[in-house]
């Protein structure tokens, strides 16, 4: 008896002890509630708004997914997406699955843009902005300088052989080209060590982007000046009796506005008869907090959330959320139930917690950043479905097509989740459950022999064929590129396949396909997961063909 008594106490003990790591974390728990996150989120809106109105001749973008929370909807022009994993010091890189040369495009033509996004690490800047985004600008630039060069020679007459590469004519606009800046532009707390390794890399992500298949003459025609990143955050001081005028820059701005304050713990702050806490970059990682609200929901109801105070905003999330839900049920739209489960209160070392911090679950097979149809609004900038070329293939998300299928003679539904109104015959209308490489490993690899033959039958038949997934952003995209891969030739006809069987299977050769298909479908950001299932179809594809 007394060795058990003496084994309790120290039990107890073991439970009454607690780290200080762990303590931190739960504190941290405690201090982001919802309404936190929300009143933070429309504090720093704010200041991208005031910097938006120093320059409102250029276009608002955001950098999906957190700089969706920034912006009010009607002020934003487009999206983009560049990953922070680009730019991790070590293994920088430039994605040619995210060219996002509809942001260059729209740079060129309404001279710069500004781009908002966030971060929760206590930096000033997401590494997206301070190295990603400059590495694409100097990328894009060396190509264009390279384009510019060969149409400067061509003119003169001292290379005849890229006669095919330029149109003739382009020497005299291209004759500024020898004052094209094409270095490296980093912001200055970037340690020079870092700088060098990233400079030694241009010229190969050059020829890359080159080899890739981009447009580039187009981008060389729409950017009369080089693009160069600037960096503003709520630290940085503006005269704002001196603001320059972006028109008289000898580049063209790419203003990286970073929306949250860059302090690393969260702070209390007092607004009308609230107070809360600020929370740096409180709008990324939106699945372990939002509760299933979206950007578009929450700005279309931000001035009843914030009123309402930290006691009602759950209950008025969940009843938004919900009727949002019922809406688009009704209209036969993916809507999925989003189960809010509360975290178990702690024994250990602090009081029982009744706040709000709360777990979202979803069902398997869905998407948490598509709960809502917000953020393909966004991406796709109002289209419902986007044709490539002339290839009779289009694109889209099952959540938005149901307006658009009249212009449809065949449906190819890969999404797991909805259920399109199937055609009268059934050589118009294949339904494949299809979910991510997440869910499923094989999923893809596994249904594309039958989206091919489908897609093969009703091209030969000149039908006009709408590939339509969840999100309109992934698996519709991989489903595409492995037809356009299987079927037509380089030059985007269609062949019935019989390029494909002179032609070996590479990566190099998807991913020209690929970027043919991004410039079509500015939203695409398939997963490379899928696309290395697309990959090995295409492989095995080979495999069985005859000698």
């Amino acid at each position: 008896l007394p060795m058990a008594a003496a084994a309790g106490s120290e039990h107890a003990a073991e439970e009454g002890t607690l780290s200080i790591y762990k303590a931190a974390r739960r504190i941290k728990r405690r201090e982001s509630t919802l309404y936190n996150a929300l009143r933070s989120v429309a504090d720093d809106a704010a200041f991208v708004a005031e910097i938006a109105a120093l320059w409102p001749a250029l276009p608002l973008v955001a950098n999906l997914r957190c700089g969706l929370w920034y912006a009010q909807p009607r002020s934003l022009a487009a999206t983009c997406y560049f990953k922070s994993t680009d730019g991790h010091a070590g293994n920088w890189g430039f994605s040619t699955a995210r060219l996002n040369l509809h942001l260059a495009l729209l740079a060129g033509e309404r001279g710069g843009c500004i781009i908002v996004d966030s971060t929760r690490k206590g930096k000033r800047f997401p590494d997206s902005m301070a190295k990603t985004i400059p590495i694409w600008c100097c990328v894009l630039n060396r190509a264009i300088q390279r384009h510019r060069l060969r149409a400067i020679n061509q003119g003169s007459g001292l290379n005849s052989e890229t006669s095919a590469v330029v149109p003739n004519g382009d020497a005299e606009e291209y004759s500024g080209s020898s004052n094209w800046d094409s270095s490296v532009h980093l912001p200055v707390w970037v340690l020079e060590t870092e700088k060098n390794a990233i400079e030694g890399h241009i010229e190969e992500w050059a020829d890359l982007f080159e080899s890739c298949g981009a447009d580039i003459h187009s981008l060389a025609l729409g950017l009369q000046k080089p693009l160069r990143p600037l960096w503003i955050s709520q630290n940085t001081r503006i005269w704002l009796n001196e603001v320059p005028d972006h028109q008289l820059w000898d580049f063209t701005p790419i203003i990286l506005v970073s929306a949250s304050a860059s302090g690393a713990v969260a702070t209390q702050r007092t607004a009308s008869e609230f107070s809360w806490r600020y929370i740096p970059g409180a709008g990324d990682d939106e699945e372990s907090w939002a509760r299933g609200l979206t950007p578009t929901l929450f700005w279309k109801h931000s001035y009843d959330l914030l009123d309402g105070g930290p006691d009602l905003c759950n209950q008025l999330v969940a009843d938004i959320v919900e009727k949002d839900r019922v809406y688009r049920a009704q209209r036969g739209e993916h809507s999925p139930q989003v189960i809010v489960k509360h975290v178990k209160c702690s024994r250990h070392g602090l009081e029982p917690y009744t706040g709000d911090h709360t777990i979202i679950a979803q069902p398997m097979n869905s998407n948490p950043s598509t709960i809502a149809p917000a953020n393909t609004q966004y991406s796709n900038g109002g289209h419902v479905v986007f044709w490539i070329g002339t290839s009779n293939l289009a694109v889209g998300s099952t959540m938005q097509v149901a307006d658009g299928l009249a212009d449809m003679d065949c449906i190819l539904n890969c999404d797991s989740t909805s259920r399109l109104p199937p055609s009268s015959s059934e050589d118009s209308y294949l339904e494949l459950p299809i979910v991510g490489s997440k869910d499923e490993r094989f999923s893809l690899l596994n249904n594309l022999p039958k989206a091919v033959s489908f897609a093969k039958k009703n091209l030969i038949a000149r039908r006009k064929m709408l590939l339509c997934c969840q999100n309109g952003e992934d698996i519709s995209i991989c489903v595409a590129l492995a037809i356009i891969t299987r079927l037509f030739s380089d030059t985007g006809c269609f062949d019935c396949g019989e390029s494909f069987m002179r032609r070996d299977v590479t990566k190099l050769e998807m991913r020209k396909r690929l970027v043919f298909i991004c410039k079509y479908a500015v939203n695409a950001r398939p997963s490379r997961g899928n696309l290395r299932q697309v990959y090995g179809f295409l492989c095995n594809e080979k495999e069985q063909l005859p000698c």
